[in-house]
Order: C-alpha cells, then structure tokens, then sequence
C-alpha cells in the first residue's frame, strides 16, 4: 500500500472507530468511540468521546474529573548505578506505614496519584537502600497502580494482531503476528491479485491480505457459515468501504458446481405485485441471487494467484477442493497450530504432482526487554505461533507425465538374452574382425615422346 493510500485510510480517530487504548500495565483494552457518548474504562473512570474523536493515535493522555489532559511523551533517563545492593534489604509487613484505607482516602480526597507515590517513597523504610534500578522499578510499578493514564494506539496489523493474540489466542487459533506476516509474504499479497482464503482465525488472516491489496484486486472467502461470516478483527481495523469492497465470500455448499439454489423466486409478473413492502422484498431478493450466482461464476472461472488457509478442517481435503480454481506458479499456505498436522499435508503434498516443493516452517519470535544496562528476553512470553507449509501449485500435463514414467521404466530384455547372461555367454554378435590396413600409394606415370 503506497503511502498516500496509508494516510488517506487512517485520518485519525473517528467517531464508530474501535479504538485499542494501552494502560499503565502494558494491557490493551479496546473500546468504542461515538459521538457524544460517554466512554467508560473499568477502574480508571470515564470520559467525553467526543474529546477523542479527531485526534490523532500515540498520544497519552490523563483522566482528571471526567477529562482528558494531555500527557507530554517522556524521554528516556539514564540510570547512574551506585555501590548499593539489595542483599540487606527486608521487605516485612512494616516497611510501608501507608496501609490500604489511608491510600484510598487520599485518593478519594482528589490527591494526585504522583503525590500518592511520593508519600510512599518518603515513608518507605528501605527505599534509600535500594539501587537506582530498584529505585526505578518501584516507581514504575506504583505508577502503573496508582495514575489514570492511557495511550491510543494505532489499528495497524501488528498492533491488532498482538491485542487479540494476548486477548484469547486459541480464537486465532494461534496465529501470531510473525506467523501472519511469513503467510501474507509466502502467499505473495499484492495489489491487484485475486486471493482464495480460508480463515477460521476471527478474520485475522482476511485482514492481514486486505491491508495488502489496499482495495484492488478481488479476495474471496470459503466458509461454514450460511450467511455471510462475521470477522470481529475487521471491525477492529476500521477499514474503510474502499478497503473491504474487493471481498466476497460463498460456503462450502454454494462452492459446489452442482449447487442448486433454494431461493423462493425472485422475479414476478407486474400484476402480481401487490404492494411496495412485496416489491422490495422481490427486489432484496434478487439482488441477493445476482450476487450469489456472479460469485460462483467468479470462483468457477479461475485463474487465482493463491490460496492461504487457516482452518479446523483438514487442509489436504481443502486443497483438493479448491485448486483446480487455482492459475499456474499460484502459492499454496496453509498454517496449523499442530505440527503432526503440517508434517502430515507435507508427505501427501509430495505424492501429487501438480504441487512442487512442499516446505515446512515453524516461526519462533523472542521478546526483548531494551533499557540501558537491563537487556534481556522477557521471561514470559508464548512458545509457538504455529507451523506453516508452502507449495506452489503448476499446471498438471499428463503428456509430459506420461513421457516422464516411460523414460525412467527399464527396457525389458528377451528371455534368451537372460539366461545366457545368467551362465556367463553373450548373445550379441562379436565385432567383425578387421583386417590389416596397407597403406598404397598412387604413381602417375609420366612418358616424354622424344622425336
């Protein structure tokens, strides 16, 4: 997607928009924004939507009786460490004098909460005992307990992917965002391509290929579902109609060339039609039969440039299903959370002829916490997003096949010919023998005529 599309997409929040907002703690809460309502954030209190709407995403503000107050970014500090260690320190139940009901009246007395933490730093018994790393710690945990702070964050694919990974991971049934990204890269996304899709992942794969195709090219979907299906994480994208205008959908029953629709008629003579309710009724009806039979015809006719599933079936019979809609060099992925699964469509995927090079991949992706002299991989993190297979399907030519099974079958030998192999004679004729070869010369005689 080019960036003057990006930006054109993404003006802002906007009021509708699904907003994902980051607490103090690093959870991501998401919410909607509409006008003149009143947005509410568990513990954290409420505010005016309309205060939101119009604004750009990354900004941080504060919740202050029912307002938002603007938060400046805070730069990085560098942290000077001393001699102190934390060997000596005793965390026992009377370090901290501030019990819980007086931090609660001073909460509900209006103290700012940076003035709460403060007062707890000065009563803290070993506090100076700390070392500056500890020091830091310790405030930044307060702060994320104590201060009504949140960050709007911007519904890329990344951000999106990871909110409804940490949300419920088995609804995407495991795909991670490094996972997606090797998909959409495997499957070669782009402008302009037509896409089969297979996606019981909540629609996480079908967002992933409509940012790519930025609204051109055409993206149809296979489902269970008789009525179209219902992606929650498109709505989370807040993609425009120009975005999701390239997606159709048929299910398994309507992707059948033998489909016979069993639509009530939609077409009735004039005299017939006794009232407007009736008349847009058969009108709704037929637009709904248009629609079904162009996009049957669309999938029959062919010629997709790949095909990328995510699915509880199984994917062999899938593929089966839906290659020969398939064109030349078009990109098979299938990803799985099971590995027995993958391994498995590999073996069978090599047995078929039209598919070439069957691969597996498994995605590993490490977090790192970056802060100066505290750099290390987190320590909880999630073990796998999944395995991946990939092929790339090829137009099936028997003539060729045919010549292929011929060359590499062995000419039979006549029995006679065996068995005088088989006590050491040989049939085959012996060379004729040659004779010497003399080497002659040619003498022109010459006779001189004298008179």
């Amino acid at each position: 997607m080019s960036k003057v599309e990006q930006k054109s997409r993404d003006p802002g929040i906007q009021s509708g928009d699904l907003v994902l907002l980051r607490l103090p703690k690093g959870d991501i809460k998401s919410v909607k924004v509409d006008k003149n309502t009143t947005v509410t954030i568990g513990k954290f209190g409420s505010f005016h939507a309309n205060e939101l709407i119009g604004q750009p995403y990354g900004l941080t503000y504060e919740i202050a009786e029912k307002k938002l107050k603007y938060l400046a970014p805070q730069t990085l500090e560098e942290i000077e460490d001393t001699d102190a260690t934390n060997e000596l320190i005793n965390d026992g139940e009377f370090v901290q004098p501030l019990t819980v009901d007086e931090i609660q009246a001073l909460k509900r007395s209006g103290v700012h909460a940076s003035d709460i933490i403060k007062k707890q730093i000065e009563q803290h018994a070993n506090y100076s005992l700390k070392t500056e790393y500890s020091k830091d710690k310790y405030k930044k945990r307060k702060e994320a307990k104590y201060s009504k702070v949140f960050t709007t964050i911007e519904p890329t694919l990344y951000n999106v992917c990871e909110y409804w990974f940490l949300k419920d991971q088995n609804r995407l049934r495991d795909l991670r965002v490094d996972s997606l990204s090797q998909m959409l890269n495997l499957g070669n996304i782009r402008q302009g391509g037509k896409y089969l899709a297979v996606d019981d992942a909540s629609g996480m794969l079908i967002a992933g290929i409509l940012e790519r195709m930025g609204g051109q090219g055409r993206l149809l979907t296979i489902c269970h579902t008789d009525s179209p299906p219902a992606y929650p994480v498109l709505g989370q994208m807040n993609f425009p109609s120009s975005i999701t205008n390239v997606l159709i959908s048929l299910n398994w029953a309507t992707a059948e060339e033998d489909y016979t629709s069993v639509l009530p008629p939609s077409d009735l003579p004039q005299d017939q039609v006794k009232s407007e309710r009736q008349k847009h009724r058969l009108n709704k009806r037929k637009a709904i039969s248009d629609l079904l039979s162009n996009t049957r015809e669309e999938l029959f006719a062919g010629e997709f440039d790949g095909l990328l599933i995510s699915s509880e079936y199984d994917p062999l019979s899938i593929i089966e299903r839906l290659s020969p809609y398939l064109a030349g060099s078009a990109s098979v992925v299938v990803h799985s959370p099971f590995s027995q699964i993958i391994v498995d469509l590999q073996a069978k995927l090599r047995n078929i002829p039209h598919f070439l090079c069957p691969t597996v991949t498994e995605t590993w992706l490490r977090r790192y916490q970056v802060l100066p002299g505290r750099t290390h991989p987190m320590m909880a993190m999630s073990g796998s997003g999944g395995f991946l297979v990939h092929a790339i399907k090829i137009y099936d030519d028997p003539t060729a096949e045919a010549a292929l099974m011929q060359r590499r079958q062995k000419p039979k030998r006549p029995k006679a010919e065996t068995e005088a192999t088989t006590n050491g004679l040989s049939t085959e004729p012996s060379p004729p023998s040659e004779e010497p070869k003399t080497k002659s010369e040619d003498v022109e005689m010459t006779s001189d005529n004298t008179s």
